[in-house]
């Protein structure tokens, strides 16, 4: 098991790269819950170098395979302000969370344009694998943790609305639908 994942560079560095398209709220897609990763081989290799691709061009810090309707335990994660500190995890699991939360504004490449505020665990461990099948942990606190249970979450099919009120649900479904007869028309 390593102490650290390894860190790696943007994906946009590599060749052959492919932007993937990113499912919207309400798409039910997004309610699946994601099965583990078990094969850890080139396919999974590009499905991470793809998904950081697509996130830095979003742009955005997180993205999780669901949210590209692929419906396995894998996220990518870069909060750095200079997009060089790409973290991927494979089959995720929170292994400890402190009892200390914080209230963050979170946003979703899922759910674009909507922010609101949801309440988390100021501090997590995050046991996950890396994309050669390499088990670590991550001590996560700040942005880095708010990412990383937001991205959690899209695996087990929840958007981070759904910590808002039914009332805030409901307007940000039509505010998007509107969006969309709009951008149809």
């Amino acid at each position: 098991m390593h102490a650290e994942p390894p860190a790696y560079g943007p994906a946009r560095r590599e060749s052959n790269v492919a932007l993937l398209p990113i499912l919207e709220y309400p798409d039910p897609r997004l309610k699946k819950v994601a099965q583990p990763v078990t094969r850890f081989d080139e396919r999974l290799r590009k499905l991470a170098a793809d998904m950081a691709e697509t996130m830095y061009a979003a742009p955005g810090v997180g993205l999780a395979a669901t949210q590209v309707d692929v419906h396995e335990r894998l996220i990518v994660v870069d909060v750095s302000e200079t997009k060089d500190q790409l973290y991927v995890f494979a089959n995720p699991e929170i292994v400890w969370a402190s009892e200390e939360t914080v209230v963050c504004e979170e946003g979703c490449l899922s759910v674009p344009g909507i922010y609101d505020e949801v309440r988390r665990p100021a501090k997590v461990r995050v046991r996950a694998q890396d994309v050669q099948g390499e088990t670590f942990d991550l001590d996560c606190e700040g942005l880095l943790a708010v990412c990383v249970q937001h991205e959690m979450d899209h695996l087990l099919g929840k958007v981070f609305v759904e910590y808002l009120s039914p009332l805030k649900q409901d307007r940000i479904r039509t505010k998007l639908k509107k969006r969309k007869a709009r951008e149809a028309a």
